[in-house]
């Protein structure tokens, strides 16, 4: 790489890789997993970068590479999936951040739905793209996309608050 295009890539992810981040996060509900999944991102990026610098949307390029890295991961993960840890230690109390334990509720429902879904709905809510950028990300049609992001709200819709539990006096935890 010449001089002249370390400084734009070095530029690109000094602009970019915070919304790159949040993507991954979203995508991947972990912090570890969305940090591995940046770094594999730009340094993809790195790789073809007078590819990506010439495109007309250089972070569309990256994170097109994001998306199918995450779905990649996850297909891998289908066949050898990891058992979350749960805490039973049995006390019940009046939770004051219950919109804390909503959000964590449906970042890990979130995580449920199959990839596209997922996907669908992260790039919609999250980064504020139109059903036709989704559907070029992701190389569908748009209304393959309106069809995912409407099944995926409808489940999330379905999961996130059921599992509410109440304490004896009637308060939610």
């Amino acid at each position: 790489m010449r001089g002249s295009d370390v400084e734009d890539y070095t530029s690109f992810v000094r602009a970019r890789s915070a919304a790159l981040f949040r993507t991954a996060l979203l995508l991947t509900g972990e912090p570890h997993t969305a940090d591995d999944l940046v770094q594999s991102t730009l340094e993809r990026v790195y790789r073809h970068w007078r590819r990506v610098r010439s495109a007309e949307v250089p972070e569309a390029y990256a994170r097109r590479i994001l998306v199918n890295l995450a779905n990649d991961r996850w297909r891998r993960q289908r066949s050898h999936p990891e058992a979350p840890l749960h805490d039973d230690t049995g006390g019940e109390r009046v939770d004051p951040y219950k919109g804390v334990d909503m959000r964590d509720e449906l970042m890990r429902t979130l995580q449920t739905l199959p990839a596209n879904m997922r996907t669908v709905l992260v790039l919609r809510y999250f980064e504020e793209l139109s059903d036709t950028e989704i559907a070029g990300l992701m190389n569908t049609s748009a209304s393959t996309v309106r069809s995912q992001a409407s099944r995926g709200l409808a489940k999330l819709r379905s999961t996130v608050g059921r599992n509410t539990h109440h304490t004896p006096s009637g308060g939610a935890i």
